[in-house]
């Protein structure tokens, strides 16, 4: 379901201290930015709080959010200014399309999709994240031993996901059909997650690495 705008959210967000305007110019350099030796991105954000709650809890590592919508994104960027002081959490509002013109070869350690947009319509397949044009820009960012971590509630996009990064070449490294059946206290609970928590509903997960030649 799209998000209706939200004025004061767009207003907000030009204004935003953690937001990045121009990513591309950053690209090779974000570590050094965010005075961290371990950079994390999450893919569509929505209205923040993953991140925010991951960079708490990490509060050595860098994390940059990635949210399309602005009315979402000025949301996030609200929260990010008021709780936090640092200059560990960033936001990149732009389409991830992009995202391989963003961070330089090999700079990212982990990439978190949470509860992305299935598209479920097969004309739409390339606009998944986790589609081979996506999975190809992950490649060239993520370093040696840096991994993706996905979460989802959706069993036909968690299918897909499966076979896509196994053609792509990655390594899977965990896997569950019910990964909320167990206490993971090390990985913050998204608002869509806790939704389907509540609802009784299984959470997908799998984390796969990209073995570097």
């Amino acid at each position: 379901m799209r998000m209706r705008k939200v004025k004061w959210a767009t207003d907000y967000l030009p204004t935003a201290n953690c937001l990045v305007k121009e990513p591309s110019k950053q690209a090779g350099n974000w570590k050094k930015l965010m005075g961290t030796d371990t950079l994390h991105i999450e893919i569509g954000c929505g209205k923040g709080n993953y991140s925010l709650d991951m960079a708490k809890m990490y509060k050595d590592n860098g994390f940059i959010a990635i949210e399309k919508n602005e009315s979402a994104a000025g949301i996030a960027a609200k929260k990010y200014d008021e709780d936090t002081d640092d200059k560990h959490l960033k936001l990149i509002q732009d389409d991830a399309s992009s995202i391989g013109e963003w961070f330089g070869p090999r700079e990212v350690d982990v990439i978190h999709l949470n509860f992305s947009d299935p598209w479920p319509k097969k004309r739409y397949a390339k606009r998944r994240l986790s589609s081979a044009s996506f999975l190809d820009q992950y490649k060239r960012i993520l370093s040696r031993n840096g991994e993706i971590q996905m979460k989802t509630d959706n069993s036909a996009l968690f299918e897909y996901s499966l076979i896509e990064f196994q053609n792509a070449g990655f390594k899977m490294v965990e896997v569950s059909v019910d990964y909320r059946r167990e206490k993971h206290d090390e990985d913050a609970i998204t608002e869509y997650e806790q939704k389907f928590i509540s609802l009784g509903q299984p959470i997908y997960r799998c984390v796969w690495r990209y073995m570097h030649d």
